[in-house]
């Protein structure tokens, strides 16, 4: 179990202005000739909402990861049980950037960061913050303090960024290269250690149905009491999960928009239809 006390240090405040569209970045905008003052009030009154949190345990934080042995094959990548990898558990499914680049180029995938041939590992994760987040906001809401409600919200999600962030510092050193690390907090937030942690739905995966493989092999709704709706949206909202990636070349990119050949090699490879690969990918077809 972790408290919320062990993931403030973690919080990265900037994208928390951002919900009341308050541009700038944390504490710079604090001397923002024209946001500056509503800004530290916000922040101030946000100060006085985790200090209740925190002494009333009023949001309880869950997590939960694994690594597993895998290979890259073509453009999925094959986790199994153990080292040999003759029993494959499941299979993730990714696509490539189809976009024309310079020369000198290539079209990534995030197979790319695994290795194809001898034993790699993949790491997963689901965190949540937001564990009795609807009901603080709910009561809140009740008392038309709608203000500390939307405040209870935007808090959750920080502390839920925050445990990610918090977890993959400790896998990286699990993993044995983050032992070495020595970043500031700002270093941190900025991403400046070595690997990624890509999320289905986002740029560089953007099916969020690979949600539901993820989620079986972790038994996250068991281990974090995180659930997925039908849309593959996580319940409760302040939870994140994803992939780790520990290559050092390892980066983040955008898929972007991609043709009908490869939509049908992916339907196959998920045993899927066309039309049902298509629902879930709309904005990145082009066609």
């Amino acid at each position: 179990a972790i408290t919320v006390d062990e993931l403030i240090p973690f919080i990265d405040w900037s994208p928390f202005f951002h919900t009341w569209e308050l541009r700038g970045r944390y504490p710079a905008i604090f001397d923002d000739p024209v946001v500056g003052k509503q800004a530290r009030e916000l922040f101030d009154d946000a100060q006085e909402l985790l200090k209740r949190i925190r002494a009333e345990k009023l949001l309880t934080a869950r997590g939960v990861f694994a690594f597993w042995p895998a290979k890259a094959k073509s453009d999925d990548v094959e986790v199994y049980t153990d080292d040999t990898c003759t029993e494959r558990l499941a299979t993730f499914h990714f696509l490539r950037q189809q976009m024309k680049k310079p020369s000198g180029q290539f079209n990534h995938c995030l197979t790319d960061f695994i290795a194809p041939d001898s034993v790699d590992y993949l790491g997963g994760f689901a965190v949540t913050a937001g564990i009795g987040a609807d009901e603080l906001a709910a009561k809140f809401a009740a008392d038309h303090d709608d203000y500390n409600a939307i405040l209870t919200k935007a808090l959750a999600d920080r502390l839920a960024e925050a445990f990610a962030e918090f977890l993959h510092r400790e896998v990286r050193v699990a993993w044995g290269f983050g032992r070495e690390e020595k970043l500031s907090q700002d270093e941190l937030l900025r991403e400046k250690y070595r690997g990624i942690r890509p999320a289905a739905g986002y740029p560089a995966s953007p099916d969020h149905t690979e949600k539901r493989t993820l989620f079986d092999l972790l038994d996250a709704e068991k281990n974090t009491s995180i659930e997925l709706t039908e849309s593959f949206a996580m319940h409760p909202g302040a939870s994140v999960s994803g992939l780790y990636f520990s290559h050092p070349d390892s980066k983040y990119f955008g898929v972007g928009k991609i043709g009908d050949d490869q939509v049908r090699d992916y339907a196959a490879r998920k045993n899927v239809t066309v039309k049902y690969v298509e629902k879930w990918l709309s904005p990145n077809l082009d066609y």
